[in-house]
């Protein structure tokens, strides 16, 4: 029988280096919308991050927001794109909720933890990237509801994707 989870049962919190192999699974869930990610891989984001937050439902972790700001060293083709533009920003780099926990309201919850985190930290800009080809309506749409816009667009992985580049501007604390 299905419940619908208590409050108590439903928490954020920074992600630690005991939460990868679970991080590494969900990432993998989803890869055909994210890049791969290998354990060492992880681990150099994670030194990197401004904010690496991970939810935990009924004891099992379901999704996890990785973040990073301006002056990373990281390879990514999107991230490097706004680097090059945005003096100071807020990159929300991946966004994963576990198929099962669709519908929880984890990205939701996730986003207003991570623009919470940006205002704090006055930036005022948070970026990040989905794909339009192949296209993801649903990240669009979720996209959208926060405010974000096109400021971009770019082929990656060797032209078998196009991302749409987004910016939000949220007001600062």
């Amino acid at each position: 029988m299905n419940q619908v989870p208590s409050a108590h049962s439903r928490s954020l919190r920074h992600a630690v280096a005991a939460d990868f192999p679970a991080i590494l699974r969900l990432n993998e869930e989803s890869v055909r919308f994210l890049s791969p990610l290998t354990e060492a891989r992880l681990a150099a984001l994670h030194g990197q991050a401004c904010w690496h937050r991970v939810g935990e439902e009924n004891g099992q972790l379901v999704a996890f927001l990785l973040a990073l700001r301006e002056g990373a060293d990281y390879d990514s083709p999107n991230y490097r794109w706004f680097a090059a533009r945005y003096e100071r920003f807020f990159y929300v780099d991946r966004v994963v909720v576990a198929a099962a926990a669709h519908g929880h309201g984890w990205g939701r919850r996730l986003y207003e933890d991570a623009f919470a985190a940006a205002a704090q930290l006055g930036i005022a800009t948070v970026t990040c990237e989905f794909d339009v080809e192949p296209p993801n309506p649903v990240s669009e749409q979720f996209h959208r509801r926060f405010g974000f816009r096109e400021v971009g667009r770019q082929s990656v992985a060797g032209g078998a994707k196009m991302v749409s580049l987004q910016a939000a501007t949220i007001m600062a604390a």
